[in-house]
């Protein structure tokens, strides 16, 4: 790790960020997030007296951005020490990181880490010896687990926000290897058939025209995966004018792809006719070398994977000659046969790197998820219920609560059943 004066990083024991005179910066854009969710300023209203999180530490590695900062200073409000990371080398905003530092709390976070400076953020934030973790990938809960177990003693529990970072703690669970519960919030429904589509479709298109100004409409999108994230990604896609083809490797997946009108077919037979190629499976080397042959010039790869390892960049790189240019901000050119490559956010999820990641009124639900999880791991504690090493999922009263939260905010109201109504569908005497 450099030191401050090395790396012109700004910092000290208690926080390491880019720049801290960004923090000016940094809090206006916390303060329009919170005007744009409702849900979660409303609990952090109707739990700040009670400080249900007074003697509780929280290390998280997540996202530093403006809606994390709103979450990160709900959990302080309600009495936790908090102590954070970013869960991603480039999608760190360091004005939002600053404004965080600024106002006392523990971050080590920067954009454009390298792996070095990425785990030594890790380590920093888990130097109170959490009690509970917030994670968005698993790199903090597999840490723990590897590297520092002497620090398993003293939690209580964790809340896991991705489909990534979800698959790797039940691969855990199933291996015997969890040692303490971990929620995950990424399952429920109010995250994920929000979040993942509509947040990613629309982040993700958005850090593509960040990073290449480029026009969809009358372009051939290749989107691969059609599970909640591939789905918005190719909706928005189609939405511009794209004409989109979806890959996949599971066949219901694939048959509602077809079924929703989009054309389906190998990977190896879509670079042939793609113009702008997204992953996001969770799954690595959706996009190699022998792909990028087949490729027409100009092809355009990004990713909206967590991980950066579903376009193999290394592979592409080794057949480019080992060179590359930067031709833009977050755009970088190969030439492969002739025929130019690029690739955006270095295959990085792209939506973060190159753009700023959800709107913020999507993330409200996500995060109200995050802080209900977190109370009602606190709240078991209080009761003295076993907490047993397994992965949890959210409770089907509480995506409802944050449903019916988030639409009261939006000004709508629905029905609710009569009695006769309770009574008919519980039932089974009534047939023809």
């Amino acid at each position: 790790m450099k030191t401050e004066k090395d790396s012109g990083l700004s910092g000290n024991d208690k926080f390491k960020v880019k720049d801290i005179s960004l923090a000016k910066d940094g809090r206006l854009k916390i303060s329009l997030a919170e005007k744009n969710m409702p849900v979660l300023m409303e609990l952090r209203r109707a739990n700040r007296g009670k400080r249900p999180l007074k003697g509780i530490r929280i290390s998280g590695c997540l996202h530093v951005t403006k809606e994390t900062a709103v979450l990160v200073e709900t959990l302080r409000d309600l009495g936790a020490t908090v102590s954070w990371s970013g869960c991603n080398p480039l999608s760190t905003q360091d004005d939002v990181a600053a404004a965080l530092a600024q106002a006392g709390v523990q971050v080590f976070a920067w954009r454009g880490q390298n792996n070095d400076d990425y785990y030594w953020c890790i380590r920093k934030c888990l130097e109170i010896k959490p009690n509970i973790t917030v994670d968005d990938g698993a790199d903090l809960v597999f840490y723990i687990h590897e590297k520092m177990p002497e620090y398993l003693a003293g939690m209580i529990g964790g809340c896991e926000e991705t489909t990534t970072g979800a698959m790797r703690i039940k691969a855990m669970a199933r291996d015997g290897k969890l040692k303490y519960p971990v929620t995950s919030v990424a399952d429920a429904k109010t995250k994920a058939d929000f979040d993942n589509i509509w947040g990613t479709g629309q982040s993700t298109i958005d850090g593509i025209l960040r990073a290449t100004n480029t026009m969809f409409a009358g372009k051939t999108a290749v989107v691969a995966g059609y599970g909640h994230v591939g789905s918005g990604i190719a909706e928005r896609a189609r939405g511009l004018g794209a004409n989109v083809i979806v890959t996949e490797v599971d066949s219901m997946a694939a048959l509602k792809a077809r079924m929703n009108g989009f054309r389906v077919m190998k990977m190896i037979d879509a670079a042939k006719e793609g113009d702008i190629f997204v992953t996001a499976t969770g799954c690595r080397d959706v996009i190699t070398a022998s792909h990028v042959r087949e490729m027409k010039d100009g092809a355009i790869l990004a990713n909206s994977g967590h991980f950066d390892v579903e376009v193999n960049v290394s592979a592409i790189l080794k057949e480019a000659g080992g060179k590359k240019r930067r031709v833009r901000p977050d755009m970088d050119e190969y030439v492969v046969k002739g025929k130019r490559i690029f690739i955006l956010s270095e295959g990085r999820l792209v939506n973060l790197a190159a753009a700023e990641g959800h709107p913020s009124e999507v993330m409200d639900m996500s995060f109200a998820n995050q802080l209900l999880s977190i109370l009602e791991i606190v709240r078991d504690k209080n009761s003295g219920k076993e907490a047993k090493p397994q992965v949890r999922l959210v409770t089907p009263e509480q995506d409802a609560l944050v449903a019916r939260m988030k639409l009261l905010s939006m000004g709508s109201s629905i029905d609710k059943l009569t009695k006769e109504q309770e009574k008919y569908l519980s039932g089974y005497s009534e047939g023809t």
